[in-house]
């Protein structure tokens, strides 16, 4: 059966699942990205926390390194990665939410098309179950 020959019913579904994979890659894409900052920002404070508070710290900002206080470097990067935790929560509970409805949508277009080739195609497949 050709994209052509498809019922807009189901064409509908297939463009709606192909959304919901599509917004969960992004998801996942997000998800990697703040995981891999929060591993950046671990480093940074496992090194930060060897120093002491006379120990001269800098701090990259754009593209020039100015000189920073250690303590207030230390409570800055905690922040950063208590606020990556946070959005890698959200983005789990994201990932979690479309992943059950990419299930629903598949399971939806698996029982149309056993509904549609269960009986009359000419009628049935024309129509979307009920």
């Amino acid at each position: 059966m050709s994209e052509q020959e498809l019922p807009p019913w189901l064409k509908e579904q297939l463009a709606r699942l192909q959304q919901l994979q599509q917004n969960l890659q992004a998801i996942m894409m997000q998800k990697q990205q703040v995981e891999l900052e929060i591993s950046e920002t671990e480093r940074a404070l496992e090194e930060l926390k060897k120093t002491t508070s006379e120990d001269v710290v800098y701090k990259i900002a754009g593209p020039l390194m100015v000189k920073s206080d250690r303590d207030n470097l230390i409570k800055e990067l905690e922040e950063k990665k208590e606020l990556s935790n946070t959005r890698t929560v959200v983005l789990g509970k994201q990932e979690s939410r479309v992943k059950e409805n990419l299930k629903e949508v598949e399971n939806k277009i698996n029982q149309m098309m056993h509904m549609a080739q269960g009986g009359s195609q000419s009628n049935k497949f024309n129509q979307p179950p009920q």
